[in-house]
């Protein structure tokens, strides 16, 4: 028999033992209750509501992308943002994880983000027969070369413009927000407790001085 059969089995018994003897089942819910390991307490970072902290704990257990699209996306964001001798790469930052996150958190890219995908395979198979992962790397800047450019883009690309635009819009917003990203802008915050006074230029102009 196989599993699904066996899952479908093992339901309509469960099924048919409540509708006989509903104490029978009850004691047998409790029991698989008393079983079950407790849920890990959710993690609330600082600046967001239990609520939110709630939601995006849901959201990151469900999936959107399939493996098939996550590889594309991952290939996208890295000639967006490829490595360099300074800092890795958009994959390697995590935007893939990250832009599969937005897709669940602002439902409306949905639609742009696999219409997208689904046009940039269909043009890749147009042009090379393979899918666009599966084409070289000249191959698939050929193509992104043709719609990563909005003012010089055929009119026939306007899907994959609209599709680049987003796609480097969420790349950018991913790459910059993370561990890596930072570090590649140099961004260091503000330092405390180093004060080494008002610039000497600064005095020089205001006729002041600190003797």
């Amino acid at each position: 028999m196989k599993r699904r059969d066996t899952l479908k089995a093992l339901t309509l018994s469960s099924l048919g033992l409540t509708a006989m003897n509903p104490q029978v089942a009850l004691a047998e819910q409790r029991e698989l209750d008393l079983q079950s390991p407790p849920e890990t307490p959710i993690k609330i970072p600082g600046g967001r509501l239990k609520e939110e902290a709630i939601r995006d704990a849901k959201l990151m257990k469900e999936k959107f992308f399939t493996v098939a699209e996550l590889a594309t996306v991952k290939v996208l964001v890295d000639i967006i943002i490829p490595a360099d001798e300074k800092s890795g790469s958009a994959s390697q930052a995590g935007v893939p994880d990250f832009i599969e996150f937005i897709a669940k958190d602002m439902p409306q890219n949905q639609t742009p983000l696999r219409g997208g995908l689904k046009w940039l395979d269909r043009e890749s198979n147009k042009r090379f027969s393979k899918i666009f992962t599966l084409c070289t790397k000249a191959q698939q800047l050929q193509i992104i070369d043709d719609i990563a450019y909005p003012e010089k883009a055929k009119s026939i690309y306007s899907q994959g413009v609209a599709f680049f635009n987003l796609m480097r819009n969420l790349t950018a917003s991913g790459f910059y927000t993370s561990k890596i990203g930072i570090a590649d802008l140099g961004y260091m915050g503000n330092t405390p407790n180093i004060w080494e006074g008002v610039p000497a230029d600064v005095l020089k102009q205001y006729g002041l001085s600190y003797d």
